[in-house]
């Protein structure tokens, strides 16, 4: 890890240019508000960058994932635009110890299905539902400065039942005015590396200028940066006795 952690937001920065209502909402791009978030809420302590869908190698070459610390996942309309390729790659480096935070329909994308080893499906509705964030660890780091409950007063429905292993940790549950609940704040740990799933965020809503979710999302890539010498997998190896290495 350096000094300074590094963070990539990726966004598939699809939506922004065809549909005039989001680039309303997100004129710079959805990528560039959650980084002004993460930004606003994490000072100089990180350096935060980002990346698209359709920048080369979907802008996550080995060079690029290797120099950073944290890379935070926004995608919607075309998980299958990514290449196996990437697929694989950052999956290599999130078991090495390359700290994940996926957003909202992030739960879709192949990077996502695949780490997690589920179909990752749940029940949705987009009709404009108030949503309620409940802490439910408010010991954990991710919890720390966030009120309760986070109001968000439109958004998208996700409820359960949502297709994920059981999380490590559960931060945050969610209810929606229809009545549904949802998991949405989870933690998980995939070989040396940190993923946090949190699902506020459809593309037809301010949501990612909604400060408390701002405030989550920050709290959520401090926490899933892994303070390891280096990046290493974890690997099958025969020790002699008495060999206690790490």
């Amino acid at each position: 890890m350096a000094d300074t952690p590094r963070v990539l937001v990726w966004g598939e920065n699809r939506h922004e240019h065809r549909d005039q209502r989001v680039a309303k909402l997100y004129p710079h791009g959805m990528h560039t508000t959650i980084k002004e978030g993460i930004e606003e809420n994490l000072g100089d302590r990180f350096t935060v960058g980002t990346t698209t869908l359709d920048e080369p190698e979907h802008g996550l070459t080995d060079e690029v994932l290797a120099s950073t610390d944290v890379l935070v996942w926004w995608g919607h309309m075309a998980h299958e635009e990514v290449s196996d390729e990437v697929v694989e790659r950052v999956q290599r480096h999130v078991l090495a110890g390359l700290g994940l935070v996926v957003l909202h329909s992030g739960h879709w994308s192949r990077i996502f299905r695949t780490l997690m080893g589920t179909s990752c499906t749940l029940r949705w509705r987009n009709e404009r539902d108030r949503e309620l964030v409940w802490t439910v660890d408010p010991t954990h780091p991710i919890a720390q400065g966030v009120p309760q409950p986070i109001e968000i007063e439109a958004q998208e429905m996700y409820g359960e039942f949502f297709d994920i292993p059981v999380p490590d940790e559960l931060v945050f549950v969610s209810n929606f005015s229809g009545g549904e609940v949802f998991r949405s704040g989870c933690t998980f740990r995939r070989g040396h590396g940190r993923i946090f799933y949190f699902s506020p965020g459809d593309q037809d809503y301010p949501v990612y200028h909604h400060k408390d979710v701002r405030k989550v999302i920050a709290n959520g890539v401090a926490w899933a940066v892994t303070d390891r010498p280096e990046r290493k997998a974890p690997t099958l190896e025969r020790h002699a006795v008495g060999d206690f290495s790490v």
